[in-house]
């Protein structure tokens, strides 16, 4: 009878360990570099996510050489969140390369390889891997920019490279910049195949609002373009309360933002109707007065209604999300609200919505 018992408990505990288990997914097994020059040190990075129903403890991360450093998320990933598996590459030694980094973790199988390769080059001349986007005959590293959180009085930068693959020299030149940027061109002319970086300075005291802020600018392919979608790069901004003046005891008694779910996935809802929506709980377990100062939503397809704006400690309100299938378009860009608050820990919150 004892022996029955104990067999019904170890069979109880292994199933139990079977159903909950952290899961290991990365968003790539090979990244690879391309062409990259001699002694220029890259950085590749792994997105990994936990598919599991249990925290995710990355242990440690080798990698296959002295050439190579890691770096990981050190923190518990819980079930359905993400952490990251960086490795940087020194580029000493010419000619092609193929690195594994291993990932040791609680998940089963308890080590995972992940892989990157390129080639070490003198000179690059193959630029498709490196500057991945064209604009006529001039590459870029870049097709966006994007200044995620910037406070008043900041003046962050961006760098990016271009490279000109015309039979002529290009002086590559911005059109249509807002007055909040500024850019520096080094070198003013690039000779056929030269690189050069271009750097884009965001005065943060002329954004007008709060939230996200969003224009396009324009590079020139040769003196005298026009502009259009083909080289349009799109600039986007977001501005977010200044909280550094704040005491230890003012951040002890500040509001706290929480909500019900911060990722929507209404794919399956907007495959059988036309229309779908979805209720977010907000509550503020906080100690102060919660206030939702901006809500902004970014797509014609999705639209927000939000019942309070400010909630006392302890009280909850609802955002309701909706989705109009015939508004999303053909090329399904990311759809998300943005919510700007007073929370010092969280003045933004995004909230992402699938619907494919």
């Amino acid at each position: 009878m004892k022996r029955s018992i104990s067999f019904i408990i170890t069979l109880f505990i292994i199933t139990l360990s079977v159903i909950a288990q952290p899961r290991l997914s990365s968003n790539k097994e090979t990244h690879n570099f391309g062409q990259i020059e001699w002694k220029h040190p890259v950085n590749v990075e792994y997105t990994i996510t936990n598919t599991g129903d249990k925290p995710l403890v990355l242990t440690n991360v080798t990698t296959s050489c002295a050439c190579s450093v890691a770096s990981w998320t050190k923190t518990p990933i819980a079930p359905g969140e993400k952490g990251t598996v960086s490795a940087t590459f020194d580029a000493k030694a010419l000619g092609h390369f193929e690195k594994t980094v291993g990932i040791y973790s609680n998940a089963q199988p308890s080590l995972v390889y992940l892989k990157f390769v390129g080639e070490v080059v003198q000179e690059v001349t193959d630029f498709t891997k490196t500057h991945p986007y064209a604009i006529g005959s001039i590459r870029l590293d870049r097709n966006e920019f994007a200044f995620p959180d910037a406070h008043r009085g900041e003046e962050p930068t961006l760098t990016f490279s271009v490279v000109n693959l015309s039979d002529r020299p290009y002086e590559p030149v911005l059109m249509h910049l807002p007055p909040y940027l500024q850019t520096e061109v080094k070198p003013n002319v690039l000779q056929k195949g030269e690189k050069g970086v271009i750097t884009v300075t965001l005065d943060s005291e002329r954004l007008t609002d709060f939230g996200l802020t969003q224009s396009s600018v324009y590079l020139a392919r040769f003196a005298g373009d026009k502009v259009g979608d083909e080289n349009e790069i799109p600039v986007s901004a977001i501005l977010l309360p200044d909280f550094s003046g704040m005491s230890d005891t003012e951040k002890a008694n500040a509001p706290v933002v929480n909500l019900s779910i911060k990722d929507i996935d209404m794919s399956t809802a907007l495959a059988k109707k036309s229309k779908a929506r979805q209720d977010i709980v907000i509550t503020n377990t906080g100690r102060s007065p919660l206030q939702i100062s901006k809500l902004q939503v970014f797509h014609p397809a999705v639209g927000a209604g939000l019942k309070k704006s400010v909630l006392k400690p302890g009280e909850s309100t609802r955002l309701r999300v909706t989705v109009v299938k015939r508004n999303i378009g053909k090329k399904r860009r990311h759809l998300r609200l943005l919510m700007i608050t007073n929370d010092p820990m969280q003045p933004k919150v995004e909230i992402n919505i699938k619907a494919k």
